[in-house]
């Protein structure tokens, strides 16, 4: 039961929450409306300014709901669009915190994974991917992250997931083949033997034919072969990345290198990326063992032992089993042993 006066507080504590939020929204969107490469800079100096004045978790939120709004479109949104919305979330990775661009990519692989099992008719998987390209081309990400879902698009095999696979080594196959050459062969060759077996089941070989070429291009580091590659705009940004990162974080140890697994299950294991990140979830290990370990180490003990610790109150199996050690020991020795089993 909750006392009127009380309920009372909450609610109006709830709307003054709303409001705030719904303030913060129209900053954010105002802020991501204007953003351009030419005003970068002084668009992400006023987001870092929101993050000293607001919650973390309210800004992540805030500014995840209006980039997702802003990219994850039916129609396909143009590159460069999409390449300074991710420039300005991997500025704020490395000057803010990596929970930034944490939260952000989090939440782009979790609806990308939700499309790709819906069959969705428009172009929302390609925005998707091409953010998720566009965060490993910034540094925010480790190649890991793509190579997973490469060999998930690979094990699929429809043409859905080609059109998807030519996509995204269109954008990041010369960095991935720089980054793991050897994941790159393995997963050219798996697509081979995919394509070889799948070729009875495509009316339409082009497609397939043209992706083998392209990632025999890849291979053979052939950049003519591949038709609309330009890595020219990606540089630009790079080089503006460069300059407008403090601190000297702009390299590879900001990067999060997690796999599309460990993202996915996020909610269930915890996000171990994220230093510091609070967790009240079911444990991770499942720890029946050692908790039986527990129970037959405090058996042993005798009964007046066990008694002298319920007067202490000792109400855990774990605090029984110091409590008898500590009592029972012959030297520090002897307690140092029986407590790290």
């Amino acid at each position: 039961y909750v006392p009127p006066q009380i309920r009372k507080a909450q609610e109006t504590l709830d709307d003054k929450k709303r409001e705030e939020l719904g303030r913060l929204k129209k900053m954010v969107n105002g802020l991501i409306n204007r953003l351009s490469e030419p005003n970068l800079s002084s668009i992400s100096g006023q987001m870092e300014e929101l993050y000293m004045a607001n919650s973390r978790k309210d800004m992540n939120d805030t500014l995840t709901d209006v980039l997702m709004s802003a990219c994850v479109t039916a129609v396909a949104m143009p590159a460069r669009l999409v390449m300074e919305h991710v420039l300005l979330v991997s500025i704020l990775h490395h000057n803010v915190g990596v929970e930034v661009g944490a939260h952000f990519l989090e939440a782009v692989v979790k609806k990308f994974d939700e499309l790709c099992k819906s069959d969705a008719e428009g172009k929302e998987c390609e925005n998707l991917l091409a953010l998720i390209a566009h965060l490993y081309n910034f540094h925010v990400v480790h190649c890991l992250l793509v190579f997973d879902i490469l060999k998930k698009l690979v094990s699929t095999f429809t043409e859905k997931e080609i059109e998807l696979i030519l996509f995204l080594l269109k954008n990041v196959g010369f960095s991935l083949r720089k980054d793991d050459a050897l994941a790159l062969k393995e997963l050219i060759t798996e697509a081979q033997r995919k394509a070889s077996t799948a070729e009875k089941k495509f009316q339409d070989q082009t497609r397939v034919r043209f992706m083998l070429e392209t990632m025999l291009a890849l291979r053979n580091n052939d950049m003519r072969k591949i038709p609309g590659y330009d890595p020219e705009p990606v540089e630009r940004l790079r080089k503006l990345q460069r300059a407008l990162v403090h601190s000297s974080g702009s390299g590879k140890d900001t990067q999060l290198r997690v796999s599309l697994e460990s993202l996915l299950s996020a909610d269930q294991v915890g996000r171990w990326w994220i230093v510091g990140s609070s967790w009240s979830g079911a444990p991770m290990i499942s720890d029946t063992k050692s908790q039986a370990r527990q129970k037959l180490h405090v058996g042993k003990m005798s009964s007046k032992i066990l008694e002298l610790a319920r007067k202490l109150r000792m109400n855990t199996d774990i605090r029984r089993s110091i409590f008898c050690v500590l009592m029972t020991s012959e030297d520090f020795m002897d307690a140092f042993e029986k407590l790290l089993k």
